[in-house]
């Protein structure tokens, strides 16, 4: 299924500039502004799927001029897919996954690690989260604790939200969030009134995203079936309550693009297309100064890059 279209231009792409592209593959990008600095984690290694990932943290005062803050690596093992988490007490977190085993994928073993941080520059040793082979992808503090999503890696498949009131200490919350399909990648937002968002990716035979809707104690959730495939996806809720997508399409050309989720409808509508295809996809999203900041990676240009993107969107 192709997503909604909108009525007419929604969002704008004022200003694309490529920020890291000197690993041979860079990718699986997060932003985050904190403390008003711009931060970029991301994934270098020698392709998609290599035994030698590593996670590089990019700052940037001005969003233009980047610099490298942190390399963050293991003596054995791909690091994978990092992910900023912003906690209460003032420090980043880093999640992101280790897998252990030479590729493919299925042979390899996977575990959460996260790293702290009082700069961003200096980074405590890493710590290991969650359980063994579930992939804790996306989190995010509400309230007074730190919810987490994770997906299973082998057999049986199913997705399992995580609570912790410390954001190290991950406890199931709800061990079987979803298990339809082949569920996996995530993006989580939480509305002011507690209300939760989940985006979640699906593959196989049934690779339609779903969407899911809690609210507190979140032991509970209701899906809805979007009937359009993505993957990599990131979700933020704006000021003004609209609920902001970030994913790959696969209707047509692969690109990555900015959309927009309808929680009433059901529906995903396409905003605005970033430059992109191939191996692309995996942004970070920010609102600041009435602007979507998106970073992510594409293959277009002949090899993996990470680029960052300015979005100016229409008010609702």
């Amino acid at each position: 299924m192709t997503p909604t279209a909108t009525s007419g231009p929604t969002a704008r792409v004022r200003e694309v500039r490529r920020i890291a592209d000197t690993a041979p593959h860079s990718a699986f990008t997060d932003l985050v502004r904190h403390r008003g600095s711009w931060w970029c984690a991301f994934r270098e290694g020698d392709g998609h799927v290599s035994d030698d990932g590593v996670i590089r943290v990019l700052t940037s005062p001005d969003a233009h001029t980047w610099t490298p803050a942190a390399v963050l690596g293991r003596q054995s093992g791909d690091l994978r897919d990092p992910r900023f988490v912003v906690r209460p007490d003032g420090r980043l977190q880093l999640l992101a996954a280790v897998a252990s085993g030479p590729p493919p994928k299925a042979a390899q073993t996977f575990r959460t690690v996260s790293w702290l941080s009082d700069d961003g520059h200096r980074w405590s040793d890493a710590t290991l989260l969650g359980e063994q082979d579930v992939w804790v992808w996306q989190a995010a503090w509400h309230g007074q604790a730190m919810y987490g999503i994770g997906y299973a890696t082998r057999e049986p498949r199913f997705v399992r939200l995580y609570r912790s009131g410390d954001g190290l200490d991950l406890q199931p919350w709800v061990p079987t969030l979803f298990s339809d399909g082949y569920p996996n990648e995530s993006g989580l937002a939480f509305a002011p009134d507690g209300t939760a968002y989940c985006l979640l990716r699906r593959d196989r035979e049934t690779a339609t995203a779903q969407l899911g809707l809690s609210r507190p104690p979140y032991r509970h959730w209701e899906w809805t079936d979007l009937g359009v495939r993505v993957g990599g996806p990131a979700l933020r809720r704006l000021p003004d309550g609209r609920l902001i997508a970030g994913v790959r399409l696969h209707d047509g050309p692969v690109r990555t693009a900015i959309c927009l989720l309808d929680p009433e409808r059901g529906e995903l509508a396409e905003l605005a297309t970033l430059p992109s295809g191939g191996d692309t996809s995996y942004p970070g999203l920010v609102w600041h100064d009435g602007i979507l900041w998106v970073s992510y990676y594409s293959s277009h240009e002949g090899r993996t890059c990470v680029y960052l993107a300015e979005v100016e969107l229409e008010p609702a």
